[in-house]
């Protein structure tokens, strides 16, 4: 089978290829991001003192970040971004990494270590199913803070599908329930 370039996609070409489509398998997660920085010691500052990610290993223009203990989560890298600066909006690109805590408290004692940190906050937002936070790292990269809802609570269609929505988080009902 010859190739698929990039610049030829289309959607619907696999599917012409490969039917029917079976879909990945449901123990496939995102396993670690790496993120095009502009000055590691910088980005270290945000998230490894910041939010609190461990340094697993150091190498000439990179760093490997874990939560607990684990090779990495994120890692940073200047391979091909030392002194660079920020895409431009309205240009692709990484949306945001999101860092799923545990629980609530959890995510509560993250956002009062940001905010009393006096980090800038992009939103807050109810999705139903979960509960975030948008901040931005130092290089513009976006990152989201967020706990899940047991899937018991989800919101449901008449159908019983999940719907997800974008409310208005209460940031001081979630702040009072971090610990401390």
């Amino acid at each position: 089978m010859k190739p698929i370039r990039r610049r030829d996609w289309r959607p619907g070409l696999l599917r012409a290829i490969y039917t029917p489509m079976t879909p990945i398998h449901p123990a496939a997660r995102i396993g670690h991001v790496h993120l095009k920085v502009a000055d590691l010691d910088r980005a270290l500052g945000f998230w490894r003192d910041l939010l609190g990610l461990e340094v697993m290993l150091r190498r000439p223009g990179a760093v490997f970040l874990s939560a607990g203990g684990y090779h990495h989560h994120i890692a940073l890298n200047t391979w091909e971004s030392a002194g660079g600066t920020p895409p431009p909006a309205g240009h692709t690109g990484l949306f945001h990494v999101a860092l799923l805590y545990p629980d609530r408290t959890a995510l509560a004692a993250a956002v009062r270590r940001v905010t009393e940190a006096g980090w800038p906050l992009e939103g807050a937002s109810d999705h139903g199913v979960s509960e975030a936070i948008y901040l931005r790292d130092p290089d513009g990269n976006g990152v989201e803070l967020y706990r899940d809802r047991p899937e018991a609570e989800w919101p449901r269609d008449e159908a019983g599908r999940m719907t997800m929505h974008t409310r208005h988080l209460d940031l001081a009902a979630l702040l009072a329930e971090a610990p401390g």
